[in-house]
């Protein structure tokens, strides 16, 4: 079973609530003061049984040009659009301005109601239906049916019934396999139940139990009870009018404008890239950082209109722009939305989202529009990679891209591993993928860092892990830089050998006197055994050029060849290894060890077991309790 919503459109007082009762027997206008001034002024929803045992919603919308706001909120989620239109007024300013409307959401099914028609006679009858087909032309409700109809006297009544039926076997189906999403369009509270919203299910399957957020507050709430058509169901869906109580939300949590959806599904955002289109009739221009009311499924609010090409948009004009918004909504790409003029209040067009979660972009800039023209026209394949593409500087996971162009994380990591299998991006760690052209260039900077070091340590086998990480990506978490170099060390770009960082190529290359130096070195200290001499005096001993024995020294440190304990003393890495060896077996076996113990154990002065057992400390390897040392 389809489930379908069908709105009506038209200027006030055209017929639009007395031909639902016709059609349901059910009464739309709910408000005292819609009863009192014959107009309605909030959304009303009345149903109509199919011949297949279900129901279809009914949204009637006011007409009053003041209450346009009201019209758009119903208007997101409408399947099949009915056009009224009053036979002794045809067409008028709200039935230009919400055809337009209809539009610019892209609604596909339509018919067209000439109401009134037991107040006119024949002729007149069909100069308005005349004008009517003129208005609709170059329109999606160009062909339409256009069904005459008294909902006083009940002719064409059944015509128009059959005719909607007709229709709605024509409609494709709904989106069930995706995240549920219910724009809210009314919040109150009842009695003994506590708070309910109403909206369209647009997307999606809720059910009873279900954890739900609130977007964009991002509040979390859980599903007590819902209703369809005034009947307590277990689970509701995409197309369907619902009513939702909630467990644990107060009314004041929820504002008309939010959106009720699966956690984590949507995003928040000030800014959304889009194809804005100006409607052929506008009054308006919208130039660039124009301010508009901008519409999208029941939220209102203040944006302003930056145009990436041109800067003007006439009527009958379309342009990529991007809107940047004065509060957060919660939008998926591919939704349709509607903007008006600040003041006077007129529509003057709308469009399609194109990004609900872009960067701030240049006015003019070719690579931009190019990646919107790729948003616009490609597949998701497409979208994810360019996700990926502008998303790398930041270092966007894939489940970020995955919502922001309304896949699941499934779909995205199959999409990405086709690319990843073309070329076009790579992953670095979990899921997050960097594109290409960007890890190629994060990789000639890395090179760079490191060409800086080899010139100045040429003696030094590389740079340390930490200290790359920190100088290359000092702003990402550790498993992400972690990634980034195995990623380069995979394709050979760099080698990390003990910790230590440096070209692919790379290898220290030591002249005659540098050669010298390091072998005297090593027998020093090898010589020393646990009473090496200070660094100081082993540097005067290799002659006059103390910046070469200083850069000899520091390479036998950074090749793990010498341990440094402290400013002055080094152990050759032998006997380093062999002292922590020895009081480690004898901690364990008495339990604990003493810095006299360590004196007499390693045969060696008090100086030097003082800054071993200091050294193992910094090391984790003991920890100090009292007089004495105890493994960690």
């Amino acid at each position: 079973m389809n489930n379908v919503i069908i709105g009506t459109a038209g200027h006030v007082d055209h017929g639009k609530t007395c031909l639902i009762r016709a059609l349901t027997g059910i009464e739309t206008d709910r408000l005292r003061e819609e009863k009192k001034r014959g107009i309605t002024i909030e959304l009303g929803f009345a149903y109509l049984d199919l011949p297949d045992g279900g129901r279809a919603g009914i949204i009637d919308v006011p007409g009053h040009e003041k209450f346009v706001r009201n019209m758009l909120a119903g208007a997101g989620g409408i399947d099949l659009a009915l056009l009224i239109v009053a036979a002794d007024e045809g067409v008028m300013p709200q039935t230009v301005e919400h055809l337009g409307i209809l539009s610019l959401l892209e609604i596909q099914h339509g018919i067209i109601v000439l109401t009134k028609t037991d107040m006119v006679d024949e002729d007149w009858r069909e100069l308005v239906a005349e004008d009517i087909r003129s208005q609709v032309k170059g329109t999606f409700l160009e062909d339409a049916p256009l069904i005459p109809v008294s909902s006083y006297t009940g002719e064409g009544i059944e015509d128009l019934r059959q005719e909607i039926f007709r229709q709605i076997s024509l409609l494709g189906g709904k989106k069930m396999d995706i995240p549920f999403r219910i724009p809210v369009d009314r919040v109150f509270s009842m009695e003994g139940f506590g708070t309910v919203i109403t909206g369209t299910m647009i997307e999606g399957q809720l059910k009873e139990g279900d954890e739900v957020m609130l977007y964009p507050g991002e509040k979390m709430g859980k599903v007590r009870n819902i209703q369809v058509h005034s009947q307590s169901v277990d689970t509701a869906y995409a197309g369907q009018r619902v009513a939702v109580n909630f467990s644990n939300l107060k009314k004041s949590d929820i504002q008309r404008g939010d959106v009720v959806a699966v956690p984590g599904s949507m995003h928040t955002t000030m800014m959304v890239d889009v194809r804005l289109n100006v409607l052929k009739d506008a009054k308006r221009v919208i130039k660039n950082t124009s301010r508009l009311h901008f519409y999208h499924g029941s939220r209102e609010v203040l944006c302003k209109a930056v145009l990436l090409e041109g800067d003007v948009l006439e009527a009958g004009q379309s342009a990529y722009a991007q809107l940047r918004l004065e509060e957060e909504v919660a939008l998926k790409a591919g939704d349709h939305f509607v903007v008006r003029f600040y003041s006077p209040l007129e529509t003057v067009g709308g469009g399609v989202v194109l990004d609900p979660s872009p960067f701030k972009r240049r006015r003019g800039d070719e690579q931009a529009l190019e990646g919107l023209r790729v948003l616009e026209k490609g597949s998701l394949k497409d979208k994810i990679e360019q996700g990926i593409r502008e998303g790398s500087p930041h270092y966007r996971p894939l489940s970020f891209v995955a919502v922001q162009f309304g896949a699941s994380l499934e779909e995205a990591r199959a999409l990405a591993g086709e690319l990843e299998q073309e070329g076009k991006i790579v992953r670095i760690a979990g899921d997050l993928y960097l594109h290409r052209d960007f890890a190629e260039a994060q990789g000639k900077r890395l090179s760079e860092i490191l060409r800086e070091y080899h010139t100045a340590n040429p003696l030094k086998e590389g740079m340390k892990k930490e200290e790359v990480r920190t100088r290359f990506l000092p702003r990402q978490e550790q498993a992400v830089a972690d990634g980034m170099l195995a990623y380069y060390e995979k394709v050979e770009r760099i080698k990390i050998v003990n910790g230590l960082v440096s070209l692919f190529k790379f290898k220290v290359k030591l002249d005659e006197e540098a050669s010298r130096m390091m072998k005297e070195m090593e027998k020093i200290y090898l010589d020393g055994g646990y009473a090496p001499p200070a660094t100081e005096d082993v540097l005067a001993q290799m002659g006059k050029d103390q910046k070469k024995a200083q850069q000899v020294h520091n390479a036998l440190i950074g090749a793990g060849t010498l341990v440094r304990m402290d400013a002055q003393i080094c152990f050759a890495r032998q006997h380093y290894d062999e002292a922590v060896e020895r009081i480690k077996e004898q901690i364990r076996a008495q339990g604990q060890i003493t810095l006299g113990e360590v004196r007499d154990l390693l045969g060696t002065s008090r100086k030097y077991a003082m800054v071993i057992l200091e050294t193992l400390d910094r090391e984790k390897v003991t920890k100090k309790v009292g007089d004495a040392r105890v493994l960690l």
